[in-house]
Protein backbone atom coordinates (compact mmCIF):
# COMPACT_ATOMS: atom_id res chain seq x y z
CA UNK A 1 0.00 0.00 0.00
CA UNK A 2 1.39 3.10 -0.93
CA UNK A 3 1.48 6.14 1.99
CA UNK A 4 0.61 9.24 0.97
CA UNK A 5 1.37 12.52 2.82
CA UNK A 6 0.00 16.06 3.32
CA UNK A 7 2.31 18.92 3.94
CA UNK A 8 -1.04 21.59 3.61
CA UNK A 9 -4.44 20.64 3.94
CA UNK A 10 -5.56 19.59 0.27
CA UNK A 11 -9.21 19.65 -1.21
CA UNK A 12 -11.31 16.47 -0.38
CA UNK A 13 -12.42 16.61 -3.75
CA UNK A 14 -8.62 15.68 -5.00
CA UNK A 15 -7.76 13.36 -1.96
CA UNK A 16 -11.13 10.97 -2.50
CA UNK A 17 -9.73 9.88 -5.81
CA UNK A 18 -6.90 8.09 -3.97
CA UNK A 19 -8.15 3.96 -4.05
CA UNK A 20 -8.33 1.50 -0.95
CA UNK A 21 -4.49 1.07 -2.23
CA UNK A 22 -3.47 4.29 -1.17
CA UNK A 23 -3.02 5.04 3.06
CA UNK A 24 -3.25 9.03 4.37
CA UNK A 25 -0.26 9.11 6.78
CA UNK A 26 0.55 12.17 8.85
CA UNK A 27 4.20 11.70 8.86
CA UNK A 28 6.19 12.80 5.78
CA UNK A 29 9.18 10.71 6.97
CA UNK A 30 7.03 7.37 6.20
CA UNK A 31 5.43 8.55 3.16
CA UNK A 32 5.78 7.22 -0.65
CA UNK A 33 4.58 10.27 -2.05
CA UNK A 34 3.45 13.92 -0.87
CA UNK A 35 1.51 16.55 -1.86
CA UNK A 36 2.16 20.26 -0.44
CA UNK A 37 0.66 23.79 -1.46
CA UNK A 38 2.82 26.75 0.00
CA UNK A 39 4.49 24.44 3.15
CA UNK A 40 8.22 24.80 2.99
CA UNK A 41 9.76 21.06 2.17
CA UNK A 42 13.03 22.86 2.00
CA UNK A 43 13.87 22.17 5.91
CA UNK A 44 12.60 18.68 5.25
CA UNK A 45 14.38 15.67 5.53
CA UNK A 46 14.30 13.88 1.98
CA UNK A 47 13.46 10.39 3.09
CA UNK A 48 15.07 7.61 0.91
CA UNK A 49 11.40 6.02 -0.04
CA UNK A 50 10.29 9.02 -1.25
CA UNK A 51 9.25 8.59 -4.73
CA UNK A 52 7.25 11.86 -5.85
CA UNK A 53 5.91 15.36 -4.60
CA UNK A 54 3.36 17.18 -5.85
CA UNK A 55 2.39 20.91 -5.51
CA UNK A 56 -1.13 21.60 -5.76
CA UNK A 57 -0.29 25.12 -7.78
CA UNK A 58 2.18 26.26 -10.29
CA UNK A 59 5.17 27.85 -8.55
CA UNK A 60 7.41 25.60 -6.61
CA UNK A 61 9.94 27.70 -5.19
CA UNK A 62 9.27 26.13 -1.45
CA UNK A 63 10.81 22.63 -3.15
CA UNK A 64 14.37 22.22 -3.32
CA UNK A 65 14.17 21.08 -6.54
CA UNK A 66 17.74 20.45 -7.25
CA UNK A 67 17.97 17.86 -4.44
CA UNK A 68 14.71 15.94 -5.06
CA UNK A 69 15.83 15.66 -8.90
CA UNK A 70 19.25 13.99 -7.09
CA UNK A 71 17.30 11.80 -4.91
CA UNK A 72 15.33 10.62 -7.84
CA UNK A 73 12.34 12.35 -6.84
CA UNK A 74 9.98 13.74 -8.80
CA UNK A 75 8.59 17.19 -8.39
CA UNK A 76 4.87 17.74 -10.12
CA UNK A 77 2.88 20.88 -10.26
CA UNK A 78 -0.08 21.87 -11.59
CA UNK A 79 -0.11 24.98 -14.24
CA UNK A 80 -3.45 26.47 -15.40
CA UNK A 81 -5.44 24.77 -12.65
CA UNK A 82 -5.63 28.32 -10.69
CA UNK A 83 -5.29 30.05 -13.97
CA UNK A 84 -8.95 31.52 -13.55
CA UNK A 85 -8.79 32.18 -10.14
CA UNK A 86 -5.40 33.89 -10.64
CA UNK A 87 -7.04 35.87 -13.47
CA UNK A 88 -10.10 36.78 -11.40
CA UNK A 89 -8.12 38.23 -8.48
CA UNK A 90 -5.58 40.50 -11.57
CA UNK A 91 -8.59 41.96 -12.97
CA UNK A 92 -10.28 43.01 -9.48
CA UNK A 93 -6.20 44.81 -8.38
CA UNK A 94 -6.32 46.38 -11.89
CA UNK A 95 -9.78 47.92 -10.91
CA UNK A 96 -8.03 49.03 -7.09
CA UNK A 97 -4.96 50.19 -9.32
CA UNK A 98 -7.70 52.69 -11.66
CA UNK A 99 -10.13 53.58 -8.77
CA UNK A 100 -8.97 54.41 -4.86
CA UNK A 101 -11.89 52.23 -3.65
CA UNK A 102 -9.80 51.01 -0.96
CA UNK A 103 -9.07 54.47 0.41
CA UNK A 104 -12.75 55.03 -0.16
CA UNK A 105 -13.34 52.18 1.93
CA UNK A 106 -11.67 52.78 4.72
CA UNK A 107 -12.07 56.33 5.00
CA UNK A 108 -15.66 55.34 5.13
CA UNK A 109 -14.98 53.29 8.41
CA UNK A 110 -13.71 56.71 10.03
CA UNK A 111 -16.43 58.18 9.40
CA UNK A 112 -19.12 55.71 9.73
CA UNK A 113 -20.51 56.69 13.37
CA UNK A 114 -20.93 60.31 11.97
CA UNK A 115 -25.10 60.99 11.53
CA UNK A 116 -24.37 63.00 8.81
CA UNK A 117 -22.70 60.15 6.81
CA UNK A 118 -24.15 60.44 3.49
CA UNK A 119 -24.04 64.02 3.77
CA UNK A 120 -20.04 63.36 4.43
CA UNK A 121 -19.52 60.94 1.55
CA UNK A 122 -21.14 62.93 -1.15
CA UNK A 123 -18.23 65.89 -0.27
CA UNK A 124 -15.37 63.54 0.68
CA UNK A 125 -15.83 61.31 -2.31
CA UNK A 126 -13.72 63.59 -4.98
CA UNK A 127 -10.23 62.58 -3.22
CA UNK A 128 -10.66 58.92 -4.18
CA UNK A 129 -11.82 59.91 -7.48
CA UNK A 130 -10.06 57.46 -10.31
CA UNK A 131 -9.88 56.68 -14.17
CA UNK A 132 -11.37 54.39 -16.39
CA UNK A 133 -9.20 51.64 -17.97
CA UNK A 134 -11.23 51.68 -21.22
CA UNK A 135 -9.23 52.61 -23.73
CA UNK A 136 -5.95 52.55 -21.52
CA UNK A 137 -2.94 50.24 -22.68
CA UNK A 138 -1.75 47.34 -20.55
CA UNK A 139 1.71 45.15 -21.23
CA UNK A 140 1.34 41.60 -19.94
CA UNK A 141 4.81 40.13 -19.21
CA UNK A 142 4.48 36.28 -19.49
CA UNK A 143 1.84 34.92 -21.67
CA UNK A 144 1.65 31.38 -20.13
CA UNK A 145 -1.59 29.81 -18.73
CA UNK A 146 -2.45 32.91 -16.66
CA UNK A 147 -1.01 35.71 -18.56
CA UNK A 148 -3.08 34.64 -21.89
CA UNK A 149 -6.37 35.03 -19.84
CA UNK A 150 -5.58 38.11 -18.42
CA UNK A 151 -4.17 39.25 -22.12
CA UNK A 152 -7.83 38.76 -23.45
CA UNK A 153 -9.75 39.69 -20.44
CA UNK A 154 -8.17 43.30 -21.15
CA UNK A 155 -8.92 43.00 -24.63
CA UNK A 156 -13.03 42.23 -23.75
CA UNK A 157 -12.84 44.85 -21.34
CA UNK A 158 -11.43 47.25 -24.20
CA UNK A 159 -7.91 47.44 -23.46
CA UNK A 160 -5.17 48.25 -25.63
CA UNK A 161 -2.96 45.11 -25.04
CA UNK A 162 0.48 44.58 -25.63
CA UNK A 163 1.73 40.79 -24.85
CA UNK A 164 5.46 39.87 -24.26
CA UNK A 165 7.01 36.42 -23.92
CA UNK A 166 9.84 35.44 -25.96
CA UNK A 167 8.97 31.54 -24.91
CA UNK A 168 5.22 31.47 -25.74
CA UNK A 169 4.18 28.15 -25.83
CA UNK A 170 2.20 26.74 -29.09
CA UNK A 171 -0.91 25.85 -27.14
CA UNK A 172 -0.69 29.91 -25.36
CA UNK A 173 -0.06 31.30 -28.87
CA UNK A 174 -3.59 29.67 -30.35
CA UNK A 175 -5.28 30.69 -27.19
CA UNK A 176 -4.33 34.15 -27.28
CA UNK A 177 -6.79 36.50 -28.91
CA UNK A 178 -5.59 38.10 -32.51
CA UNK A 179 -6.43 41.86 -31.15
CA UNK A 180 -2.89 41.36 -28.93
CA UNK A 181 0.28 43.05 -29.84
CA UNK A 182 2.51 40.49 -29.43
CA UNK A 183 5.92 42.73 -28.62
CA UNK A 184 9.58 41.33 -29.03
CA UNK A 185 11.04 43.88 -26.85
CA UNK A 186 9.66 44.11 -23.18
CA UNK A 187 11.28 47.85 -23.06
CA UNK A 188 8.04 49.17 -25.40
CA UNK A 189 5.57 47.68 -23.03
CA UNK A 190 7.53 50.01 -20.03
CA UNK A 191 7.72 52.95 -22.66
CA UNK A 192 4.08 52.74 -24.01
CA UNK A 193 1.70 50.87 -21.39
CA UNK A 194 -0.29 52.81 -18.47
CA UNK A 195 -0.76 49.50 -16.66
CA UNK A 196 1.84 46.41 -16.48
CA UNK A 197 1.02 43.01 -15.15
CA UNK A 198 4.06 40.55 -14.85
CA UNK A 199 3.36 37.04 -15.03
CA UNK A 200 6.72 34.80 -15.42
CA UNK A 201 8.64 32.40 -13.06
CA UNK A 202 10.95 33.43 -10.51
CA UNK A 203 14.27 32.43 -11.71
CA UNK A 204 17.97 33.68 -11.20
CA UNK A 205 17.28 35.63 -14.98
CA UNK A 206 14.07 37.17 -13.46
CA UNK A 207 14.82 37.94 -10.00
CA UNK A 208 14.32 42.20 -9.46
CA UNK A 209 13.80 41.95 -13.55
CA UNK A 210 11.21 45.08 -12.58
CA UNK A 211 14.26 47.48 -11.18
CA UNK A 212 15.32 50.99 -11.51
CA UNK A 213 16.49 50.67 -15.53
CA UNK A 214 12.83 49.09 -16.15
CA UNK A 215 11.14 51.91 -14.23
CA UNK A 216 13.07 54.86 -15.49
CA UNK A 217 11.35 53.62 -19.19
CA UNK A 218 7.99 53.33 -17.83
CA UNK A 219 5.33 56.31 -18.97
CA UNK A 220 4.77 58.89 -15.45
CA UNK A 221 2.06 57.50 -13.39
CA UNK A 222 2.37 53.95 -14.50
CA UNK A 223 0.05 51.08 -12.57
CA UNK A 224 1.98 48.17 -11.60
CA UNK A 225 0.72 44.62 -10.96
CA UNK A 226 2.62 41.74 -9.63
CA UNK A 227 0.15 38.42 -9.00
CA UNK A 228 3.24 36.07 -9.91
CA UNK A 229 6.09 36.25 -7.51
CA UNK A 230 7.58 38.93 -5.19
CA UNK A 231 11.02 38.98 -5.95
CA UNK A 232 10.29 40.08 -9.56
CA UNK A 233 10.23 43.35 -8.41
CA UNK A 234 12.98 45.41 -6.51
CA UNK A 235 11.35 46.83 -3.58
CA UNK A 236 14.13 49.57 -3.22
CA UNK A 237 13.58 50.90 -6.47
CA UNK A 238 9.43 50.86 -6.35
CA UNK A 239 10.06 53.15 -3.42
CA UNK A 240 11.86 55.60 -5.12
CA UNK A 241 9.03 55.67 -8.39
CA UNK A 242 6.21 55.82 -6.48
CA UNK A 243 8.04 58.84 -4.18
CA UNK A 244 9.16 60.10 -7.64
CA UNK A 245 5.45 59.50 -9.01
CA UNK A 246 7.01 57.54 -11.70
CA UNK A 247 4.38 54.25 -10.34
CA UNK A 248 0.96 55.73 -9.09
CA UNK A 249 -0.02 52.57 -7.72
CA UNK A 250 1.83 49.02 -6.93
CA UNK A 251 -0.83 46.18 -6.85
CA UNK A 252 0.64 43.09 -5.37
CA UNK A 253 -0.03 39.92 -4.26
CA UNK A 254 2.59 39.04 -2.10
CA UNK A 255 3.49 41.60 0.59
CA UNK A 256 6.05 41.57 2.46
CA UNK A 257 8.07 43.77 5.59
CA UNK A 258 8.88 46.85 3.50
CA UNK A 259 5.82 46.72 0.85
CA UNK A 260 3.25 46.39 3.27
CA UNK A 261 4.00 49.70 4.70
CA UNK A 262 4.70 51.71 1.38
CA UNK A 263 1.75 54.53 0.46
CA UNK A 264 0.95 53.87 -3.29
CA UNK A 265 0.75 49.88 -2.56
CA UNK A 266 -1.82 48.12 -2.06
CA UNK A 267 -1.01 44.81 -0.70
CA UNK A 268 -2.92 41.32 -0.95
CA UNK A 269 -2.50 39.03 1.46
CA UNK A 270 -1.83 36.22 -1.35
CA UNK A 271 -5.42 35.52 -2.66
CA UNK A 272 -4.67 35.02 -6.61
CA UNK A 273 -5.79 31.40 -6.09
CA UNK A 274 -7.10 31.69 -2.79
CA UNK A 275 -10.97 30.00 -4.31
CA UNK A 276 -12.92 26.59 -3.54
CA UNK A 277 -12.68 26.57 -7.44
CA UNK A 278 -9.04 26.54 -7.95
CA UNK A 279 -8.30 24.54 -4.59
CA UNK A 280 -10.15 22.07 -5.72
CA UNK A 281 -8.96 21.95 -9.35
CA UNK A 282 -5.50 21.59 -8.01
CA UNK A 283 -6.00 19.29 -5.82
CA UNK A 284 -7.96 17.07 -8.48
CA UNK A 285 -4.69 17.49 -11.16
CA UNK A 286 -2.21 16.57 -8.33
CA UNK A 287 -3.93 13.79 -7.22
CA UNK A 288 -3.92 12.18 -10.84
CA UNK A 289 -0.37 13.31 -11.89
CA UNK A 290 0.60 11.20 -8.25
CA UNK A 291 -1.53 8.27 -9.34
CA UNK A 292 -0.25 8.19 -12.97
CA UNK A 293 3.18 8.15 -11.88
CA UNK A 294 2.96 5.57 -9.04
CA UNK A 295 0.56 3.03 -10.86
CA UNK A 296 2.11 3.42 -14.37
CA UNK A 297 5.74 5.43 -14.41
CA UNK A 298 4.36 7.97 -16.33
CA UNK A 299 5.70 12.02 -15.33
CA UNK A 300 2.77 14.53 -16.92
CA UNK A 301 3.91 18.46 -15.77
CA UNK A 302 7.17 17.66 -13.51
CA UNK A 303 9.93 20.62 -13.15
CA UNK A 304 12.57 18.48 -12.62
CA UNK A 305 12.40 15.74 -14.94
CA UNK A 306 10.86 15.36 -18.41
CA UNK A 307 7.05 14.22 -19.62
CA UNK A 308 7.28 10.72 -20.56
CA UNK A 309 4.18 8.67 -20.80
CA UNK A 310 3.56 5.01 -22.11
CA UNK A 311 0.01 4.77 -21.21
CA UNK A 312 -0.83 1.55 -19.17
CA UNK A 313 1.18 -1.25 -18.89
CA UNK A 314 0.25 -4.27 -20.82
CA UNK A 315 3.32 -6.15 -20.66
CA UNK A 316 4.27 -8.65 -18.13
CA UNK A 317 6.47 -6.14 -16.35
CA UNK A 318 7.62 -1.99 -16.45
CA UNK A 319 10.48 -0.54 -14.81
CA UNK A 320 11.01 3.49 -14.59
CA UNK A 321 14.67 4.78 -14.36
CA UNK A 322 15.75 8.31 -12.62
CA UNK A 323 19.24 8.88 -13.57
CA UNK A 324 21.70 11.85 -15.19
CA UNK A 325 21.26 12.83 -18.56
CA UNK A 326 25.10 11.77 -19.69
CA UNK A 327 26.34 9.45 -22.68
CA UNK A 328 26.09 5.86 -23.14
CA UNK A 329 23.13 5.71 -20.23
CA UNK A 330 21.34 3.52 -23.03
CA UNK A 331 23.52 1.66 -23.44
CA UNK A 332 24.28 0.43 -19.92
CA UNK A 333 20.63 0.20 -19.22
CA UNK A 334 19.76 -1.75 -22.39
CA UNK A 335 23.13 -4.09 -21.62
CA UNK A 336 21.94 -4.66 -18.02
CA UNK A 337 18.79 -6.39 -19.35
CA UNK A 338 20.65 -8.40 -22.28
CA UNK A 339 23.06 -9.50 -19.60
CA UNK A 340 19.66 -10.75 -17.22
CA UNK A 341 18.53 -12.41 -20.88
CA UNK A 342 15.72 -9.69 -20.61
CA UNK A 343 13.80 -8.91 -23.88
CA UNK A 344 13.05 -4.95 -23.84
CA UNK A 345 9.42 -5.03 -25.76
CA UNK A 346 9.08 -1.45 -25.81
CA UNK A 347 10.96 1.72 -24.46
CA UNK A 348 10.99 4.73 -24.18
CA UNK A 349 14.10 7.79 -22.71
CA UNK A 350 13.48 11.50 -22.34
CA UNK A 351 15.91 14.05 -20.79
CA UNK A 352 15.59 17.33 -19.29
CA UNK A 353 18.62 19.71 -18.52
CA UNK A 354 20.82 17.51 -16.17
CA UNK A 355 18.51 14.71 -16.10
CA UNK A 356 16.63 11.81 -17.76
CA UNK A 357 13.75 9.57 -17.34
CA UNK A 358 13.95 5.90 -19.09
CA UNK A 359 10.56 3.38 -19.10
CA UNK A 360 10.98 -0.24 -20.27
CA UNK A 361 8.38 -3.00 -20.64
CA UNK A 362 9.68 -6.00 -20.68
CA UNK A 363 8.78 -9.14 -21.59
CA UNK A 364 9.18 -11.24 -18.11
CA UNK A 365 8.26 -10.40 -14.39
CA UNK A 366 11.37 -7.32 -13.07
CA UNK A 367 13.60 -8.95 -10.95
CA UNK A 368 15.47 -7.85 -7.85
CA UNK A 369 18.46 -8.97 -9.41
CA UNK A 370 17.94 -6.39 -12.59
CA UNK A 371 16.65 -4.05 -10.17
CA UNK A 372 19.90 -4.18 -8.44
CA UNK A 373 21.95 -4.10 -11.37
CA UNK A 374 20.17 -1.12 -12.92
CA UNK A 375 20.63 0.48 -9.72
CA UNK A 376 24.63 -0.18 -9.96
CA UNK A 377 24.67 1.73 -12.78
CA UNK A 378 27.08 4.79 -12.67
CA UNK A 379 24.86 7.75 -13.09
CA UNK A 380 21.25 6.06 -12.17
CA UNK A 381 19.75 7.79 -8.95
CA UNK A 382 16.41 5.66 -8.94
CA UNK A 383 15.24 2.47 -10.24
CA UNK A 384 11.85 1.36 -9.83
CA UNK A 385 9.40 -1.73 -10.54
CA UNK A 386 6.05 -0.53 -11.64
CA UNK A 387 4.56 -3.80 -12.43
Amino acid sequence: MMKISCLNPIAAVGMQLFTDAYEKVDDFAASDAALVRSASVHELELPDQLLAIARAGAGVNNIPLDKCAEKGIVVFNTPGANANGVKEAVLAGLFLGARDIVGGVNWVQTVKEDPNVAKLVEKGKKQFAGTEIMGKKIGVIGLGAIGVLVANACVALGMEVYGYDPFISVDAAWNLSKDIKHIANVEDIYTNCDYITVHVPLMDSTKKMINADAFAKMKDGVIVLNFARDLLVDDDALEAAIAAGKVRKYITDFPNAKTAQMNGVVAIPHLGASTEESEDNCAVMAVKELRDYLENGNITHSVNYPACDMGICKAAGRITICHKNIPNMLGQLTGACAAEGINIEDMTNKSKGDWAYTMMDIGSEVSEALVEKLAAINGVVKVRKVK
